[in-house]
């Protein structure tokens, strides 16, 4: 079958940054003090425009996986499934991996449509589900259970930090625009709905909703400019991200408004846009290579380019995250069983390179920091960064559980 990938841990207690070895029709290694070894089936674009997210979140839980081990905790066996970025073939993959694989986790998943798919199947089948790239709020929210997880914050999140620091500069008309898919539509929404509550008296100049995949924004764009809004706030996701923000820069946007887009500022964003990266563009990053520069970010940098000759991205910390909290779940549990291994999930905090992480318990939501800031030039570095860097804690964006948990019941 196209798209299968087999891969098979092993690491050493030498090196925490091991590549992993491609090896087809492996069997399974007892995991430390369990018994079995944990096998996780992963879903994500490997293929396509959006390939380098995947990839760099592919890149971070291989590094966790390795660091587990070394560290004496459970042998960790993955297979891929490359879904090119299409919703339609995630949900066959996700049946396939847990019928066929006998997958004990299912993970990954970077399309919105597709992630909300899997966790309802997953959560029906009693097997755990973490995405560690799709941010729709739906996913623990109307679509949460018992078996569902996300590392990556939501669109609740995403919304909440952008209107807050939004709500304190001098801008009072706004143009909303974005994918026209369920991520695109729910930052938007999120963003505007919480903006309006943070500052009253804001106004809507119009939207515009483009297909995924658009690859011709100048009508777009030509309307956005006519009406003259302060800023632009746009709700892009995968590889329209990079095209997007190309636009922008070519058509000088950038310079006639101010212009919003969440992971706009992201490393993995502004390293795929390279010369083509707008400055003075905002933006929320979920996680920053160079900030906050404590111990822990710099040992987390200094082993995934030691291992990927390269720094990690946002998805390379949520594929890190992933790897270290399933390792720590095998052991709480005592084995690979699917329930206790949700059960161990639930509430579990663990250390991260951005500090103490839990997975809230109410709604398995990962609680995590956001930072804001805009593009860049930097001496020294041939990619633009975030200027001066604000975090946002997670108390401040996270959607109130009652609320999450009225989702499930609509």
């Amino acid at each position: 079958m196209s798209g299968k990938r087999h891969f098979t841990i092993l690491a050493g207690l030498v090196s925490l940054a091991l590549v992993a070895a491609l090896v087809a029709g492996c069997g399974r290694t007892p995991a430390a003090g369990t018994g079995k070894v944990l096998k996780v089936g992963i879903i994500d674009a490997y293929s396509g425009p959006a390939s380098s997210y995947a990839k760099d979140a592919l890149d971070g839980f291989k590094l966790g996986v390795n660091e587990v081990a070394a560290n004496g905790g459970p042998k960790i066996d993955f297979v891929t499934r490359d879904d090119q970025f299409n919703a339609a073939k995630d949900l066959s993959w996700a049946k396939e991996l847990v019928m066929q694989e006998h997958v004990d986790v299912v993970a990954g998943l970077m399309n919105s449509a597709g992630a909300l798919a899997v966790a309802s199947y997953a959560d029906q089948q009693k097997v755990p589900f973490i995405t560690w790239e799709s941010m729709s709020a739906q996913i623990t929210g109307s679509h949460g259970g018992k078996y569902v997880f996300a590392m990556p914050p939501n669109t609740t999140m995403i919304g909440n930090a952008d209107a807050k620091e939004m709500a304190g500069l001098p801008y009072t008309r706004y143009w909303l625009a974005g994918d026209d898919y369920d991520y695109g539509h729910s930052v938007v929404n999120s963003f505007w709905a919480a903006l309006q509550k943070d500052k009253p008296g804001v106004q809507k100049l119009g939207t515009s909703w483009w297909p995924v995949g658009e690859t011709n924004y100048t009508p777009y764009l030509n309307v956005i400019r006519a009406a003259k809004p302060d800023v632009l706030f746009a709700g892009t996701g995968g590889a329209d991200m990079v095209s997007f923000l190309k636009a922008v820069q070519a058509s000088g946007l950038n310079k006639q408004m101010a212009v919003l887009d969440h992971t706009a500022t992201d490393p993995s964003t502004l390293k795929a846009l390279g010369a083509d990266a707008p400055v003075g563009v905002y933006g929320t990053s979920d996680y920053l290579s160079y900030y906050p520069a404590t111990n822990a970010n710099k040992d987390f940098v200094a082993a995934f380019k030691k291992a990927y000759g390269h720094g990690p991205g946002f998805p390379a910390l949520y594929g890190y995250l992933t790897a270290r909290f399933l390792g720590a779940a095998v052991q709480k549990a005592g084995g690979v069983n699917k329930t206790k291994l949700a059960e161990a999930l639930s509430g579990m905090t663990i250390d991260s390179p951005v500090g103490p992480v839990t997975i809230r318990a109410g709604d398995h939501q990962l609680e995590t920091p956001m930072f804001f800031g805009r593009t860049a030039v930097q001496a020294g570095r041939t990619t633009l960064v975030m200027k001066n860097p604000v975090e946002i804690p997670a108390a401040q964006i996270m959607p109130s559980l009652a609320s999450v948990l009225a989702s499930r019941k609509k």
